[in-house]
């Protein structure tokens, strides 16, 4: 069984706050501000040949933030797949079950993600049937209390 999430909805957008200086940008993201689990891996995507398969997880959370470039973020929490755009230092939250997948990246795209769980190569946590998780959309993501 999966934790109820305290406040938050099952997906929000942020944009980071950059702070500049004459030496450089800084961009700061404080984890307790946007994330409520444990961060146990981190990874990030580059170098896109294509986009991204979209799919959702049945346990993991994970915390995007785009570093570089800029590329279209496909969402489904409850209303049908949204297109969400994201520019350098937007990031999002998506909780388990929420769909997700990216798109039309630029070419100098980075994408870092924070993830709740440790990879399992097997990939028992992934559902990337869209029909198949429209059967279970709705019951799953009333877990959070929003």
């Amino acid at each position: 069984m999966s934790k109820k999430l305290n406040n938050m909805a099952p997906f929000q957008k942020f944009t980071l706050k950059d702070n500049i200086t004459d030496k450089f940008t800084l961009t700061v993201a404080e984890l307790k501000d946007y994330v409520d689990f444990d961060v146990k891996r981190i990874y990030f995507v580059q170098d896109f040949k294509k986009d991204t398969g979209a799919h959702c997880h049945f346990i993991e959370d994970e915390f995007f933030i785009m570093v570089k470039g800029s590329c279209m973020a496909l969402i489904d929490c409850g209303n049908g797949i949204e297109e969400v755009p994201l520019n350098r230092s937007d990031a999002f939250f998506a909780g388990h079950y929420v769909w997700h997948g990216f798109k039309n990246p630029s070419a100098d795209a980075v994408l870092l993600a924070l993830s709740s769980t440790n990879y399992n190569p097997d990939r028992s946590d992934y559902l990337e049937n869209y029909d198949e998780y429209l059967k279970i959309r709705d019951e799953k993501l009333s877990e959070y209390s929003i």
